[in-house]
């Protein structure tokens, strides 16, 4: 991959984020998926390369598109692997909450660890201060007083971000007792370890427990902005416990780092469908709309942001 493909598979998440945005706050759940879905998928085969999905929106028996498996782009150029999620946040955009986004990384054969769908894992993150500091089998408090003596402040300053989740209860209750601040979030802990990147986000970590392969896009992520990463797969039953061992993955106590989930050279681009603390959602405008991207690259470590116009009557489309 020697040339910057995210700056082509952005046209993409644009496309998806186009079609999800239009359909924000009107409760549908399914509608927004479906929307980015079918908007991604007819945009992929104008991308030259060729694609095949390894993390996407389902298995081929159960979705009609972006299945794993599925072939991308126009088949030109050495085999490349996808992870996409076209609308991370669908109840959240449902309902008009922020956070909700379009995401698709690229990589070599080889370069992201493969993993059931729907199945969970335990999670932290941190910006680039905080690479090489974080350790998923340290408590929550070890992690916090080291990243705040490399940050140079006090351990109450630090934001910490989660899914309001019951399963979280207990974990936000010994934050609170620790006293740093904590930011409940609906949906988006993918948009939410890119917030830890950014020093305007206030996001100081990310932790708790959410989607799979929503960590290991967040670490495409992070392996191209330089942050860091760690995660655990956490069966949520037995039926998820069989299908990681169906895939080879025996060990659930494995803690993973990011060199484990993301290798070689990886390129992301995300679009924002609403607005969150990385990236402001679709504004529509008479006649067309602006987005605003994310396009990175592992090798060079380029990360461009995009705020992108676009006219209906020209390019209807997208």
């Amino acid at each position: 991959m020697d040339r910057n493909l995210a700056l082509e598979v952005v046209r993409v998440t644009e496309a998806a984020a186009l079609a999800s945005a239009e359909l924000m706050g009107r409760g549908d759940e399914a509608a927004v998926d479906e929307a980015a879905a079918e908007a991604m998928h007819k945009v992929f085969p104008n991308v030259e390369f060729n694609g095949r999905i390894v993390i996407g929106e389902g298995e081929a028996d159960s979705i009609p598109v972006l299945y794993i498996g599925e072939t991308l782009g126009t088949g030109k150029g050495p085999g490349i692997e996808v992870a996409l999620d076209a609308l991370e946040g669908a109840t959240s955009c449902a309902t008009g909450g922020p956070n909700t986004i379009s995401v698709v990384a690229i990589a070599e054969h080889g370069g992201f660890l493969r993993c059931p769908q729907h199945v969970y894992m335990e999670k932290i993150a941190v910006g680039p201060i905080g690479k090489g500091v974080i350790n998923l089998d340290k408590s929550v408090k070890e992690n916090l007083l080291t990243l705040a003596e490399v940050k140079g402040v006090r351990v109450e300053t630090l934001t910490v971000v989660l899914l309001d989740r019951p399963r979280h209860e207990q974990l936000i209750t010994e934050l609170r007792h620790i006293g740093v601040r904590v930011k409940l979030i609906s949906d988006g802990d993918l948009s939410a370890a890119l917030a830890t990147t950014r020093d305007d986000t206030g996001v100081d970590m990310l932790v708790g427990t959410g989607g799979a392969a929503q960590g290991i896009m967040a670490a495409a992520a992070l392996y191209c902005l330089g942050g860091d990463i760690q995660c655990r797969f956490r069966p949520r039953n037995q039926e998820e416990a069989d299908h990681l061992r169906h895939m080879e993955i025996y060990d659930f106590h494995k803690k993973y780092t990011i060199e484990d989930m993301v290798s070689g050279n990886v390129m992301f681009a995300a679009t924002g469908v609403t607005t969150g603390e990385y990236l402001k959602g679709v504004r529509f405008f008479r006649g067309g709309a602006v987005t605003n991207s994310v396009v990175m690259r592992s090798k060079t470590h380029t990360i461009r942001f995009m705020e992108t116009f676009h006219h209906f009557d020209v390019h209807p489309e997208y």
